[in-house]
């Protein structure tokens, strides 16, 4: 790695720079779901999740990026924290479930209240590799989470409810923080990515196997034009 670093090394800010812009890039990709629940009028089939995960991963990678003290990773964590907090109100305004996302924002803040506050405690020598550890094993979780229902895609043959753009996207900034990672030498970025970089991969290999919609509807909707 410590090769490749010092060829990438000149590149650092380019590097970060094109991390930065195409990891705001996808964070718009949240807009598309929010779209889908403007014109069915409610959030029936999409969870609000991959938001409540987008505020809690921002918040704590804002924090992250003040303990490393890069620009770049606290410019683009704020920009995330506010687009995932409209998407989260947004949601909120259609769900016809307030109790339970009142409950689930809660825990949310519970939670990134807790590591905040473990992370102002915590060793200064250590906090920057413990803290990492905790970022990546919660990322990971919600990176590889449209993979709990792999059982449900195979046995349908349909990646339908999987967000593409969400995947594609991930697939793309994974890859740019991973060679972000390697310019800082920073191990955590560094193993982050190449497993984030895998699962996104793996995710988008189940668009090309099966189709986004089931063959049934697809041919329940051909039907019905033909009538």
């Amino acid at each position: 790695m410590d090769a490749l670093a010092d060829i990438l090394q000149p590149h650092k800010e380019l590097i970060g720079s094109i991390a930065a812009i195409v990891t705001i890039g996808q964070m718009f990709s949240g807009s598309f779901m929010c779209w889908d629940i403007y014109k069915q009028g409610s959030t029936r089939g999409v969870t609000i999740m991959p938001f409540i995960g987008g505020v809690v991963m921002s918040i704590l990678n804002l924090k992250y990026g003040y303990i490393l003290r890069d620009d770049t990773m606290i410019l683009v964590n704020l920009v995330g924290l506010a687009l995932n907090i409209i998407y989260v109100m947004i949601y909120f305004q259609y769900t016809s479930e307030k109790v339970k996302v009142w409950a689930q924002m809660g825990l949310a803040g519970a939670l990134s209240a807790a590591l905040i506050g473990y992370a102002q405690m915590e060793d200064p020598k250590l906090v920057e590799n413990r803290f990492g550890l905790i970022i990546t094993a919660l990322m990971f979780y919600l990176i590889a989470s449209p993979l709990f229902n792999l059982s449900e895609i195979i046995k349908n043959k349909s990646t339908e409810g999987m967000p593409f753009p969400i995947i594609l996207s991930g697939t793309v900034v994974t890859f740019m923080w991973l060679l972000y990672g390697i310019t800082l030498r920073n191990s955590f970025i560094v193993i982050q990515n190449i497993v984030a970089f895998v699962l996104c991969a793996v995710q988008l290999s189940l668009f090309v196997i099966y189709p986004s919609k089931p063959k049934e509807k697809s041919k329940a909707k051909k039907a019905k034009k033909i009538d």
